[in-house]
Order: C-alpha cells, then sequence, then structure tokens
C-alpha cells in the first residue's frame, strides 16, 4: 500500500469583527516558535503581491457590487494557496492563516445571502480543494466586536455594515462549527485573553 504523503499542519481563524483573531494568531505563532516548531503565519486577504492589491479594493469604500466582492476573494484564495499555504504544507510546516473559506460562506453566504451550493464549489475550486485540519472559531456577540472595533481606528467596508448583517455573519458561523464539529474548535471571545490563547494552545497541541 503507497504510504500517505506527509504534509504541514493547516489551522485557521475565523469570527466576525473583533473577535480577536488576529492577535490569537499572533501570540499563537510566537508560542510555537518558542518551542522550536516551524510555523508560518499568514492572512486573507492580502497574504501575497497580488493578494495585496486585492485587499486594497475590498476594505476600501469602493461601490463593489455583491459578485464583484466575491470573484476578488476568491482570486486572492487561489493565488494565496498555490502560493504561499501549499508550499508550506508541502514542507511539513504548521500554517496559521487569518481567513479562509468559511469566511466567504459567513460573509457572502451569510451575509450577502448569496446561495451556499454554488459557494461550495467556488470555494473548493479556488482552494484547490484544500481544507483546514482545525478551526479555532472566536464566538463573540456583534455588538461587542463592533465596539471593539470602533475603537481600534478607521472602519472598513464590513465594519460599517449594518448590524443585521454582522448577525448574519455570527450565524452562519455558528452553523458551520455545529456541522463540522470535528473541525471547529469553538472559543469564547469574551474570556480573558490568556485564558483563550492557553486553550488554543492546549487544542493544537493536541494535533501535533
Amino acid at each position: 500500500m503507497e504510504k500517505r504523503k506527509r504534509r504541514g499542519l493547516f489551522v485557521t481563524f475565523e469570527g466576525g469583527e473583533g473577535a480577536g483573531k488576529t492577535t490569537l494568531m499572533r501570540h499563537l505563532y510566537d508560542y510555537l516558535i518558542s518551542k522550536g516548531r516551524d510555523a508560518v503565519r499568514t492572512q486573507a486577504p492580502g497574504a501575497t503581491q497580488v493578494g495585496a492589491c486585492i485587499r486594497e479594493l475590498l476594505l476600501k469604500r469602493y461601490d463593489l457590487t455583491t459578485r464583484t466582492e466575491l470573484l476578488l476573494y476568491l482570486a486572492d484564495r487561489a493565488q494565496h494557496v498555490e502560493e504561499v499555504i501549499l508550499p508550506a504544507l508541502k514542507g511539513c510546516r504548521i500554517v496559521l492563516c487569518d481567513r479562509f473559506n468559511d469566511s466567504t460562506f459567513a460573509y457572502q453566504g451569510g451575509g450577502r445571502c448569496l446561495d451556499r451550493d454554488m459557494l461550495h464549489a467556488f470555494c473548493s475550486f479556488a482552494a484547490n480543494n484544500l481544507t483546514p485540519d482545525l478551526t479555532l472559531f472566536l464566538d463573540l456577540d456583534p455588538n461587542v466586536g463592533l465596539l471593539r472595533a470602533k475603537r481600534s481606528g478607521t472602519l472598513d467596508r464590513f465594519e460599517e455594515e449594518e448590524l443585521s448583517f454582522h448577525q448574519r455573519v455570527r450565524q452562519t458561523f455558528v452553523s458551520l462549527s455545529k456541522e463540522e464539529p470535528h473541525r471547529f474548535y469553538v472559543i469564547d471571545a469574551t474570556q480573558q485573553f490568556d485564558h483563550i490563547l492557553e486553550m488554543a494552545i492546549q487544542k493544537i497541541e493536541l494535533l501535533l
């Protein structure tokens, strides 16, 4: 029997605005490096040269149609997977990624009300059928998250959406976590950060 090809560990960080994904990812990365682990951290959109241009289009206040927005995210993901994520996984590295396909299901599916089956097909194509080994979902009431986002500075296009939009985003994340409990690890983002970090460390250590 042919041996299964070895690859690294793919961990994604998901959640609504102000949930603390980026902060958690940065601290988890620092922890892994301190333990001698070969890790790389990346984000979507904007991790590649092409992606940086796409990110600027997406987060600025351009009047993008819903379909244009979706296709820009998919273009970023296709480049991101081929240029950054897959090479790192093939090198048996731990990849920490701020947002992936689940954000598309939540924001463009739940938030923008696009067809779920279509999104699954498009996301699978853009990601070359790659799925995370673990998804850390920081769950937070949008009212709290948006207040956090406002304190951090200038709001982007998504942070300026109505509360109902962000409520649909959160509900979609919650639904996804219930559909794939083996992949999702749900963390209450209202807890003290040290406790959140410790929970994430314990979970990822079980997979290493």
